[in-house]
């Protein structure tokens, strides 16, 4: 499914009008809020580029740490229509086409597990895509005839999603990563596809990868199968599982020639 090319424009920020290239800037620094640390906010954002810049807030957040807001002039501008990213294209399907498409050709019901992995605590994002309730008035997979879904909720370990998914026979597991100190998501993302490649069924299910870091293009990176990030709603999953699920993988947007490199994952 190829999606239109935008029209080739240089975009810059938009401040006060069109095309000014004002933006703004945010920090903190080691030290304590003073005149010095001021005209040191100041230099510091001329560094990144920031011309005729301004400190509009200065601010101690902890002893000897100052917040900084800093508003300026960048004369840099970006074409989008030059990017290339990979993106889950999926044709949004309504519930009344999921519950018929997944009884006509599947004939049985998809079995969704996910979890929060490793140490995250984090269920406001799983939650939102498998519970019934669901997430902005679309309700969750639970709510859907066509799947079969479990929430193992958070904190779970890698070999236990592994073990729990294989007893359940899942078609798909759905991991969500909200903590991101240090790339522990990636890391941890990477070592339970590394874990089911080990055990022989990584080929076997879909694997989608969400958290508010996360995009398609970080999820094929890892050696996921799909990738979703914030203002993902359940319908949009569901959408995408469906199509994968009925054999149609490339309107599911996973067949696309720009992923990232392609090939083997590598470690974050």
């Amino acid at each position: 499914m190829e999606s239109k090319k935008a029209p080739s424009r240089a975009l810059r920020a938009y401040g006060d009008r069109q095309n000014d290239g004002m933006i703004q800037l945010s920090f903190v620094l080691e030290i304590a809020p003073s005149a010095r640390a001021k005209e040191a906010a100041r230099q510091f954002a001329e560094l990144h580029g920031v011309q005729e810049a301004l400190v509009t807030t200065m601010e101690s957040c902890a002893e000897g740490y100052t917040y900084f807001v800093v508003y300026g002039h960048s004369q840099h501008a970006i074409d989008a229509a030059s990017i290339d990213v990979p993106e889950v294209r999926t044709e949004a399907l309504s519930r009344e086409e999921i519950e018929q498409r997944v009884k006509s050709r599947l004939g049985r019901k998809i079995v969704v597990v996910g979890a929060c992995t490793g140490s995250d605590a984090h269920t406001v994002g799983i939650d939102a895509i498998l519970n019934y309730k669901g997430y902005a008035g679309d309700k969750g997979l639970e709510s859907y005839k066509a799947f079969e879904s479990y929430n193992l909720g958070a904190q779970v370990e890698n070999d236990q999603l592994a073990e729990r998914a294989q007893a359940l026979k899942a078609d798909v597991i759905l991991v969500s990563q909200i903590i991101t100190q240090r790339n522990c998501h990636k890391e941890n993302a990477l070592a339970l596809v590394e874990l089911a490649k080990k055990q022989g069924w990584r080929d076997q299910v879909a694997m989608l990868l969400g958290g508010p870091r996360i995009d398609h293009k970080l999820a094929l990176e890892l050696g996921f199968d799909a990738g979703f990030g914030t203002g993902t709603k359940p319908s949009d999953v569901a959408s995408f599982v469906v199509e994968w699920m009925c054999g149609n993988r490339e309107s599911a947007g996973v067949a696309i020639a720009a992923a990232a490199g392609a090939g083997e994952p590598k470690a974050p």
